[in-house]
């Protein structure tokens, strides 16, 4: 009997399958402008759990996989997935232009969201979330790739940075977003 009563008296934090950042002093917002011209905050999407991830659209592995994950993560959640926006921030603002955005990131999910910014702002967000990335020569000036951050960031449903997710844990977020939306 004692056992349970202290049981139900834990109050520790929840057990994520991704890495907890809860508190982390960086990656706490940003301005940004999505793929239908509307400039965006982290407070627009108050309310919902935000998972955003850095990539580019010529990408040739990593981004459109992690766009194919976020999208079945999206189906196991059924209706919970109402309350979870995906924010795809391009690193390559000189080809992934609004049109571009606007088609490539929909043709994943019609609720995801393509953000860029100029090369300036590209920089100053990439340094405020901690995110590598470099462009690489390729065979002509515009063939080139971006080596980058693999990961995600998540953000709860009050707008505090709280998991770091690696692209191979995609999977694990039907597990991790359903205790952030609880408010856990």
């Amino acid at each position: 009997m004692l056992a349970s009563l202290i049981g139900a008296c834990d109050h520790s934090a929840p057990k994520f399958q991704n890495t907890d950042i809860t508190g982390a002093t960086y990656a706490r917002d940003f301005k940004l402008t999505d793929h239908h011209g509307v400039e965006r905050t982290l407070a627009d999407f108050q309310g919902k759990a935000v998972i955003l991830f850095f990539g580019f659209t010529q990408c040739p592995d990593v981004c459109p996989t992690t766009l194919s994950e976020l999208k079945a993560v999206m189906q196991v959640l059924g209706t919970q997935a109402d309350r979870v926006q995906v924010l795809f921030v391009t690193l390559d603002p000189a080809r992934d232009t609004q049109a571009v955005l606007a088609q490539y990131i929909p043709a994943f999910d019609t609720r995801f969201l393509g953000m860029y910014t100029d090369a300036e702002g590209t920089l100053k967000i990439a340094k405020d979330f901690k995110v590598y990335f470099e462009k690489r020569p390729g065979s002509t000036p515009k063939n080139y790739t971006i080596d980058h951050t693999a990961a995600s960031f998540v953000f709860d449903p009050q707008g505090r940075i709280r998991l770091y997710v690696k692209h191979d844990q995609l999977a694990t977020l039907a597990q991790d977003l359903p205790l952030l939306l609880q408010g856990k």
